[in-house]
């Protein structure tokens, strides 16, 4: 599997504040969308794993991808899958939603 960079929720928003628009980097959710309905961040993009091979032409390889999952499994598989398709800036967020609702937002459900 190809080796890419991690990020901590904290080190997310520290980078990328929540309240500000970025236009070159894309929080990717790869949950399934019953997992949206108990927790989501309303500024990622939400594509499902199983997804991705079939929707890879809809993103943009010259952005900043962050991937996320619930727990940083998922995610890490997808971020390698990007890479080893010519996406250049990857990283996985790191414990995926449910690090983000104990280390940024207490108030996001966990699961």
């Amino acid at each position: 599997m190809i080796r890419v960079a991690s990020i901590t929720p904290d080190e997310y928003v520290k980078k990328w504040p929540t309240t500000a628009t970025h236009e070159d980097v894309v929080l990717l959710d790869v949950r399934e969308h019953e997992e949206l309905q108990v927790a989501a961040l309303p500024f990622a993009k939400h594509c499902p794993m199983g997804q991705i091979p079939g929707r890879i032409s809809e993103l943009d390889a010259t952005k900043t991808f962050v991937v996320m999952c619930h727990s940083g499994f998922r995610s890490m598989q997808v971020a390698a899958y990007l890479a080893g398709h010519g996406f250049e800036r990857v990283m996985n967020l790191t414990g995926g939603i449910d690090a983000w609702s104990r280390e940024v937002d207490p108030a996001l459900p966990r699961y």
